[in-house]
This record gives structure tokens, C-alpha cells and sequence, in this order.
């Protein structure tokens, strides 16, 4: 439930002497649990399957949507009902030319919808089996999980804001189903001391985060809503919002080593690292191996090990990068670069075997027992020794393999990515050594824009360097200027030498380039250097979610939430598109825009220089 923490419980009204006062705060917190049945009597017609809406008896806060993603909903959840909701959430950068404020037109049905959908993924009201169901009824649960942070054991860590509200299969294809989960929406029983909340901040940061827009396996953000009333304590009073998310699951490495942690029980600040539960470990192993399989046999790659479905779960002091920085670090608390830029490929590697030493013991005894499958109750009767022996022999088993993999397919994925960036589509093992690298370091010597240096090589074509390009005489030293634009601090640069590398550099590109026009690659391309072009525009983002954007969408919605949620929705449409050409991308004068554009223009600049670098704050 969304309700400040500590809870302030309030005296008897009028006052009398409390005998039992454990009673007391139990019907306090019963009365502020959504377990009152509402008038909407189900959300399934299916009996078997009936949940009803429970509403709290007497915690009713202000409560507002203020964000809602329509690819999520087309993506996921296509018989999700919302009513009128995107009459409230229209995408405008300059919201003041909407009326915005007008009256609805919608129907009181609609209308109704609307406040449905924000109650529940509100957290105010919750979907449950009703009381009467016989069997295994339906609840919102939250999942325990453990883990490392900054390479230091910390033991059982959340899930303390997480809560998974449902679980429903997509309408053309019911093998498939969706599990929706809320963040922020109050305590769980593994939150320690925590309040289970979050703050406006932080919960804007993670819904705009769209990654599977740019094509990286990840958990899908669907709405905000926020409680301006509700106040949360971080480094300052915050308000607080719930984030909802959608992922065909949500388990996560920290949930194995929960089950198997790698130091047996110890007790932190706020909670402790509960009984190792091997049973149940083998259990959550065989669930995964079958939705593995279940994902192999229809074609989807399951892809990055760090994750059980490969998808990305937490967005917290993320960071696009600006001007290229190979040591850039997004977090301010991880002062040593563990997480740093080029440090990412360590981290992966030492996620896996951070799942695989949670896993070891299962996969040390699968080995003992002549690599068969254990069954129930396999641990019941190993002592402490025979558990390590198999831990053991799990890592000697399946390590060295595993780190071969994981370097071999970084290495394999990054070369492709960056040929695809650059749209090369032969393999050349030369790449890295005379393309990719002398590349890299000119964007760091030079302090350029990664993500714009890379859009901005799209319409390089090799005329250009021959003077014979369609686009007449000056060409080459007009697209030069525009790369070397790209830094924030042009007074700095020597311009001579920069422009002497990148004619250096560009050669070596046209070369390559022209090795692969009349290669099989493209052979189907009726148009070499216009299907190049295109190919090149579709894997380098004109959008990028920029720290200096985000501040200042934050800082829109907090000063006034009603105009700000309109310049949310049209960011979040940007981030869902972001290789659309958003402000009339091109020669195209400022003076020729509309308001709107040159909005979205600035948008997808590099902003204000002394944003870059900005580091994010864990607290959230």
C-alpha cells in the first residue's frame, strides 16, 4: 500500500487508554489494506479464474496518471481496457498550444476506466481471488532475491518495492503470458527498513528507458502514477509514484543466490539473509530450463545469461553516453569505475558466475549422479561438507566453458553491432584494428558526441572524397565541419589536425565501403549508397535520453504535473521512435520550424555542456 513509512499511526478518535496496542496497529494497517470488496464484481468471467477488485477502507490520496506507453499496451497487453486515459495524456513538448485543460468530452464509461486502471496500478486497489475460491487462490506477490553490490556479498537485498499484481496471457498468443508489477507502491515482506516507495525522480527516469526500442532485450515500462501528496524522504522531501512494469517474467539472478547464497546466513542492517532452501532451488532451476527450451523451439533467443529471460530489470543511475568517454561512470557511489563503460563486459562476466556459484551445488550433484537430473529432497540429507564438495565440482564442471562463451560472443556481438552502426555488412577481422578503434579514439581525442558522431557518418557517401558526390562541390569539408560540431567545447579543439584525421580516417572507411558494392551483401539493393544510408539511419538513434533532458522533463512535471505530463508523453513517444528524424532532422532551417519542432530539434541536441558527465544519485 502507498503510505509513508514509518507508519504514523493515529490515537483513537475519541481518545481512549489502549490495552493492546499490537492489536490496535493491526486493525490500523488492516483498514489501509485494499481488502474491502469494490462494486466491480470481477475482471474475468471465467469462474476458475474470477478475481474481484479490493479497495482500502479509508486510505484514499490524491492519485494521478501521468504516464501511459501505447507501444507497451500494443506490444503486451492489447486487451487491456483504459478507457479515456490518452485524452488525458496527449504528447506535446509545448503543451500550452493544447487547451489542455479544458473538460473531457469522454464518456462517464470511459471515464470510469480511467480510474479503474489508475487504482490498480496505483497500488490503491488490488486484484485477488475472492474469499470463497476453493483451491489455490490469486494474490499480488513479491519475490526475494540477494546479490552483490559493488563486489561486496550483501545478502538478501529486496525485492522491497516490487509487487506483481498479474499475470495474463497475451490474446494471439496464450503460450505467452505477461506478468505485471509495480514499483514503489509501498513495503513487502522483504522492504527491512525501508518504506517500499519511490519518488517522481527516479520513477520518470525508468519509464522514459525504452530500451527495447533500440533493440536490447528488456522489461517493459506502462505507466506512472503519481501521488503529489504523499511524501517520501530521501535527500530531500520527495512526492512519491508508482512505476508499472510488464516482462514475461521477472526472475533474476538474485533470486538463485537467495536460495544458495555463497556464505550461508549472516545478518545485515535492516534485514538478514534467510536458510539456504536447496529444494527450492532445484525447483526455480527446472522452471527456467523448461522456459529456455519452450523459448528455443519457437525461435526467440534467450541471449544474455546475466538475466534468466535476458532482459534487462532495474533502471537506476543509468546514463546514455555523450561525449564518448570509455571510462565514463553514470553512478556517483561507485567511485572506483566498477561499473564503468569499459569495465561492462567484466560485469557481465561476473554476474554469470555469480548464478553460477548459486547454482554449482545443484549441477555438482547432477554430476555425481552420473549427470542425471536430482530429485526432490536431493539436499535433505548433505551435510555442509558434501554441499561445498558439489558446489565444487559444479564450478570446475561448467566455469571454463562458461568464460569462453562470454568472451567469445562480447567479442563476436560488439564487432557486429558496430559494423551494423556504421552499415558494413561483410565480416572483416580487420575491422576492429583499422575502423572501429582509430574511430573510437578520435571521438574521445576530439571529445565528440558518440551517439550523433554515428548518425551524422550516415550520409557519408565516398563521392565526397572524390568531389563527384551528388552533393556538389564542398561537400566533404561541409560534412567534416558538421561532425567536428559535435563537441561542446569547439574552442578547445585544434580544427586543423581533427579535420586532418577524420580525411585520414574517411579514406579508410570509403575503401571499405567500396569493397562491399558489388558484394553479394548487397546485391538486392537497387540503390548502393541510399540503402547504406538507410540501413546506417535505422542503427544510430537521432533520439538519445540525455541527462540534461531528463532533468529538465523531471523538473516540468514536479513545478506543474498537469502541463508536464504532456511533455512526458511526447518524450516517451520520441524514445519509442528513436530513429525518426524528430525536428525535420537535415539542412532544414530553425527559422522554418514550427514551435513544436525546434522543441523536438533540441531535444536530440547534446544541451547544456555542463550537463554531461552527470552522475545519478542510487537514492530513488
Amino acid at each position: 500500500m502507498p503510505l509513508e513509512f514509518p507508519y504514523e499511526v493515529a490515537s483513537p478518535d475519541p481518545p481512549e487508554v489502549i490495552e493492546d496496542r499490537a492489536g490496535y496497529i493491526e486493525k490500523w494497517l488492516g483498514e489501509h489494506e485494499a481488502k474491502v470488496p469494490s462494486d466491480t464484481s470481477s475482471v474475468s468471467s471465467d469462474a476458475e479464474h474470477l478475481l474481484r477488485k479490493y479497495v482500502p477502507s479509508v486510505r484514499n490520496r490524491k492519485r494521478q496518471l501521468i504516464g501511459l506507453s501505447e507501444t507497451c499496451l500494443n506490444d503486451c497487453l492489447p486487451h487491456l481496457d483504459y478507457g479515456d486515459a490518452f485524452d488525458t495524456l496527449r504528447p506535446a513538448l509545448v503543451p500550452s498550444k493544447l487547451n489542455s485543460r479544458e473538460p473531457l468530452t469522454s464518456s462517464p464509461e470511459a471515464q470510469h476506466t480511467r480510474q479503474e486502471l489508475v487504482d490498480v496500478l496505483g497500488g490503491h486497489a488490488s486484484l485477488m481471488s475472492p474469499g470463497e475460491t476453493s483451491g489455490n487462490g490469486f494474490a499480488p506477490w513479491s519475490l526475494r532475491y540477494s546479490g552483490h553490490q559493488f563486489g561486496v556479498w550483501a545478502g538478501q537485498l529486496g525485492d522491497g518495492r516490487a509487487i506483481s499484481i498479474l499475470v495474463t496471457p497475451h490474446p494471439s498468443d496464450p503460450d505467452t503470458t505477461y506478468e505485471i508489477q509495480l514499483k514503489g507502491a509501498g513495503r513487502t515482506p522483504f522492504s527491512r527498513s525501508a518504506d517500499g516507495l519511490a519518488v517522481l525522480r527516479s520513477s520518470i527516469r525508468e519509464y522514459l528507458c525504452t530500451m527495447h526500442a533500440l533493440g536490447i532485450p528488456t522489461t517493459r515500462s506502462l505507466a506512472l502514477v503519481y501521488y503529489p501528496d504523499l511524501p517520501v524522504i530521501r535527500e530531500r522531501l520527495e512526492s512519491a509514484c508508482v512505476t508499472t512494469r510488464v516482462a514475461e517474467t521477472f526472475i533474476r539472478i538474485g533470486n538463485f543466490e537467495a536460495l544458495s547464497p555463497p556464505s550461508g546466513t549472516m545478518f545485515f542492517f535492516g534485514g538478514g539473509q534467510q536458510h539456504t532452501d536447496y529444494e527450492a532451488l532445484r525447483i526455480l532451476g527446472e522452471w527456467t530450463v523448461k522456459r529456455v527450451v519452450k523459448l528455443n523451439n519457437i525461435n526467440v533467443d534467450a541471449g544474455d545469461a546475466v538475466s534468466i529471460a535476458g532482459l534487462t530489470i532495474d533502471y537506476g543511475p543509468y546514463a546514455f553516453m555523450d561525449v564518448f568517454d570509455p571510462y565514463h561512470i553514470c553512478n556517483h557511489s561507485d567511485q572506483e569505475g566498477r561499473y564503468a563503460y569499459n569495465q561492462q563486459p567484466n560485469m557481465i562476466s561476473y554476474a554469470c558466475r555469480a548464478l553460477l556459484n548459486a547454482l554449482a551445488p545443484l549441477i555438482g550433484a547432477e554430476v555425481a549422479n552420473g549427470n542425471r537430473a536430482v530429485q526432490k529432497g536431493w539436499a535433505d540429507n548433505a551435510d555442509e561438507s558434501t554441499i561445498s564438495q558439489w558446489r565444487a565440482a559444479g564450478i570446475e564442471e561448467t566455469k571454463a566453458a562458461m568464460d569462453q562463451i562470454i568472451e567469445s560472443t562480447c567479442s563476436v556481438e560488439y564487432a557486429r553491432l558496430l559494423r551494423q552502426r556504421l552499415a558494413l555488412r561483410h565480416v572483416n577481422p580487420s575491422d576492429q584494428r583499422t575502423i572501429f578503434q582509430p574511430l573510437l579514439d578520435m571521438m574521445e581525442n576530439q571529445r565528440l558526441d558518440f551517439h550523433g558522431t554515428f548518425r551524422k557518418l550516415a550520409f557519408f557517401r565516398p563521392g565526397m572524397l572524390k568531389g563527384d558526390d551528388i552533393s556538389g562541390a564542398g561537400a566533404l569539408e561541409a560534412f567534416i565541419a558538421g561532425l567536428l560540431s559535435g563537441t561542446p567545447e569547439p574552442e578547445r579543439l585544434d580544427s586543423g589536425k581533427a579535420t586532418e584525421e577524420w580525411l585520414a580516417w574517411l579514406d579508410t572507411y570509403a575503401a571499405r565501403i567500396e569493397s562491399e558494392r558489388t558484394s553479394g551483401e548487397w546485391a538486392a539493393e537497387a540503390d548502393f549508397d541510399e540503402a547504406r544510408k538507410k540501413a546506417s539511419l535505422s542503427a544510430n538513434p537521432r533520439f538519445v535520453l540525455r541527462q540534461w533532458l531528463l532533468e529538465e522533463v523531471i523538473k516540468k512535471v514536479e513545478v506543474d504535473p498537469e502541463e508536464g505530463k504532456h511533455v512526458l508523453a511526447k518524450v516517451m513517444k520520441m524514445a519509442c521512435s528513436p530513429f525518426e528524424p524528430w525536428g525535420r532532422e537535415g539542412d532544414t532551417q530553425d527559422k522554418e520550424l514550427n514551435e513544436e519542432e525546434r522543441e523536438e530539434r533540441r531535444f536530440c541536441g547534446l544541451g547544456d555542456k555542463r550537463m554531461l558527465g552527470f552522475q545519478c544519485s542510487c537514492s530513488s
